[in-house]
């Protein structure tokens, strides 16, 4: 087994190992992973911290070992929380790093890769935070553009968002809508939910096609093209400018 870390901003990881092949979600900075499966140009990875498979190319990440993998799976998880900021390697060049990318063996403004050591002096977040704070960083992403398999303020999907905004309060979800479905608890009614709660909707074959973050006052946050505030009713989600239904609901969740 093979492992690796992304020293890039931001990194596609695609369906089939090709570049013209669908992306279906994103490396940023810092985020660990195993190799599956290495070919010439791609290698079939499975990111730590969601478990999310796919191919990347083998010219946008770096080889680390058992050891620094298991330590980075292991230590104490530390993201940048500016929407953009840079960090500075030993040779002075800059890289860009995006909100929610890791800093790895983060320690006073420095962070590791292997034998590289880099300079980080924006702000960045640490530990679990107060379920209240969940729409506080929901807003930094609003009116950042719909991107299928995005989880950036520069394109995120609708998971994407769900799962960056719960990362940057220290909790795990997965990287799909149907899958977070699978994971918190069930409520019965809108009425029983508080802000910071999921609400997961299906297309017309039953399938959970789409997920958002409730607010207050049934309000309801979610990336439908482009990160947007819409009514919440017990029927869906319920576009304010187009005065219609654009989502059906399925379910609620209460995560935390």
């Amino acid at each position: 087994m093979q492992y690796g870390i992304c020293h890039l901003s931001i990194v596609p990881i695609r369906i089939e190992p090709s570049d013209t092949s669908e992306m279906v979600s994103q490396l940023l900075f810092g985020d660990h992973f195993k190799v599956l499966e290495k070919r010439k140009k791609w290698s079939k990875i499975r990111v730590h911290f969601d478990s999310y498979e796919g191919y990347i190319d083998n010219k946008q990440f770096i080889e680390i070992t058992k050891e620094t993998y298991n330590e980075l799976s292991n230590s104490d998880q530390y993201y940048s929380s500016e929407l953009v900021d840079f960090i500075t390697e030993n040779n002075n060049q800059l890289s860009t790093v995006v909100i929610g990318s890791r800093l790895p063996f983060y320690k006073s403004k420095k962070l590791f890769i292997n034998t590289s050591e880099y300079t980080y002096e924006g702000a960045f977040f640490n530990g679990k935070l107060d379920k209240s704070e969940i729409i506080h960083k929901a807003f930094l992403f609003l009116n950042s553009p719909y991107l299928w398999g995005g989880k950036t303020p520069f394109g995120i999907d609708c998971s994407g968002f769900t799962q960056m905004v719960y990362k940057l309060c220290g909790y795990s979800l997965k990287r799909d809508a149907k899958d977070q479905a699978t994971q918190g608890e069930v409520l019965s009614f809108i009425e029983e939910s508080e802000p910071g709660d999921l609400a997961f909707f299906d297309n017309q074959e039953g399938q959970i096609t789409h997920v958002g973050i409730i607010m207050n006052d049934y309000y309801i946050i979610h990336a439908h093209g482009k990160v947007r505030i819409d009514r919440l009713d017990h029927s869906g989600i319920y576009n304010i400018e187009t005065k219609k239904h654009t989502h059906k609901l399925r379910v609620i969740k209460k995560i935390i």
